[in-house]
């Protein structure tokens, strides 16, 4: 089933490269999360922005492998447990909980692999002892170190100049480091959690749990290796480099970044107190809202989160929600499929493939969803053409994520007995009654729509 083949800018060679998959296989490690707190709108983005292509290449025929990490060891995680007279244990296992809950609420397909930092430190101790024999890890008093010199492509994925590599944010201040710009594989500690290693009591650095847990899943030479921009320095620099002088081989192929999220053009931090988690978005806008606001921009640009902006995705999700239900209770000649060709899909496919525009994808889709909307407005929709615009709506919708909320059979019949009490006082003239019954279906979230001698109802996505 794959036709066309998809294009993605690759940050590691500046160009837009062809995704070539092997055996018809597309394996993709996605950095995830350092569960210490809750997850908020830019983590959002960034799975969000993964999901929607992993579900693309899917939908184009492709066997895809999803691996997606939780950083469950780490500084802040163990900061965090001190302040609460908790585990590092129970702090990461209530965020890896509230992360599931989280995406599970924002329609996050979960990966086919998520494997815990905790859990690999055998494979990371493992690389860290090849990295030893190659000559290119060295220890100190207080820890195993990677020697950058040692390493000649160090640079090409961030291609900062060498006074910026080493003036970079989150290298390890550490005098006891040959050079300023080596990074901690392993750091010795005595506080928990720690784990035993031929060097010393200690905890894995940053770096190497992503280098140990994609090589196991994926091996050298995977497809893609994504995570949001603010990665490419050190994280990725770095994993590039430690997997590649432990294995000789190409690490991953094509790097793909996402664009931060800002708060009125500001970086989300907690010292300005402007995080929103994906909670209080849920609860603000709703999943659908959430998903085609996050897909609103090119991935690889930054993206505002302003009323404006979410209030625009929000009457986007109406006019998609409307054709939903106006495509399924669609009337006349059941035969009659006199729908135009569906250009707009084959306009939204050309965008995926061509960078993943996402953008252009909904204008495309917006274009359908319009044009069915008009023909169901003017009574001209058939059952016949319904049938026919079902399988690329659903197609579309599918791809990115949305989904009607569903009515139970149970309020269905209620609805259904409500609207024909409304009828038959229409028919009577008695308005305000009937008036009365639609503001009583509003109040459940159930919006009419009526038409020449029937009327549809559609059940509206309220935020919680």
């Amino acid at each position: 089933m794959v036709e066309s083949p998809v294009k993605l800018y690759n940050t590691l060679t500046r160009q837009l490269e062809e995704i070539v998959p092997r055996d018809n296989a597309v394996r993709m490690y996605v950095c995830g999360v350092t569960v210490y707190d809750s997850s908020h709108i830019g983590h959002a983005r960034t799975v969000i922005v993964f999901d929607v292509f992993r579900r693309y290449l899917v939908s184009k025929g492709h066997k895809v492998t999803f691996v997606q990490n939780f950083t469950d060891v780490d500084d802040k995680i163990i900061n965090r447990a001190k302040a609460e007279g908790k585990t590092a244990e129970e702090i990461s296992a209530k965020y890896i909980d509230a992360y599931f809950h989280d995406f599970a609420g924002l329609n996050v397909l979960a990966a086919d692999v998520h494997p815990k930092a905790t859990e690999h430190i055998s494979e990371m101790i493992d690389l860290i002892k090849g990295l030893f024999e190659k000559g290119h890890a060295y220890l100190t008093l207080n820890g195993v170190y990677f020697r950058v010199k040692s390493f000649p492509g160090y640079g090409k994925l961030s291609r900062k100049p060498v006074e910026e590599l080493e003036a970079g944010a989150r290298i390890e201040v550490d005098d006891t480091k040959d050079d300023p710009m080596d990074f901690a594989l392993w750091k010795f500690s005595s506080e928990p959690p720690t784990w035993d290693s031929p060097w010393g009591k200690g905890r894995p650095g940053w770096h190497i749990e992503c280098s140990a847990m994609a090589l196991k899943y994926l091996g050298s030479g995977f497809e893609i290796h994504g995570g949001g921009h603010d990665l490419v320095f050190p994280h990725h620099e770095n994993e590039i480099a430690q997997s590649e002088a432990f294995t000789c081989k190409q690490f991953a192929k094509i790097w793909m970044h996402s664009g931060m999220v800002t708060i009125d053009s500001q970086k989300m931090s907690k010292s300005l107190g402007n995080i929103v988690t994906i909670e209080k978005a849920l609860s603000d806008w709703g999943m659908n809202t959430l998903r085609l606001y996050c897909l609103s921009v090119h991935y690889a640009k930054p993206l505002d989160y302003t009323d404006d902006l979410l209030k625009e995705s929000a009457q986007r999700w109406r006019q998609i929600e409307t054709c939903a239900y106006e495509l399924r209770a669609a009337a006349g000649p059941a035969g009659d499929s006199t729908m135009m060709p569906a250009e707009e899909f084959q306009a939204f496919e050309a965008a995926m493939d061509d960078d993943m525009n996402t953008s252009l994808a909904l204008t495309a889709f917006l274009k359908f969803v319009t044009r069915l909307n008009q023909l169901a407005a003017s009574d001209k929709l058939t059952a016949g053409m319904a049938k026919a615009a079902m399988m690329p709506f659903d197609r579309m919708m599918g791809i990115l994520g949305l989904r009607v909320v569903e009515a139970s059979e149970h309020e269905r019949k209620e609805i259904e007995k409500l609207i024909e009490e409304r009828n038959r006082l229409r028919a009577e003239k008695k308005f305000k009654e009937a008036d009365d019954i639609r503001k009583k279906l509003a109040e459940r979230s159930i919006e009419l729509m009526d038409h020449k001698g029937r009327t549809v109802w559609k059940k509206v996505e309220k935020p919680e």
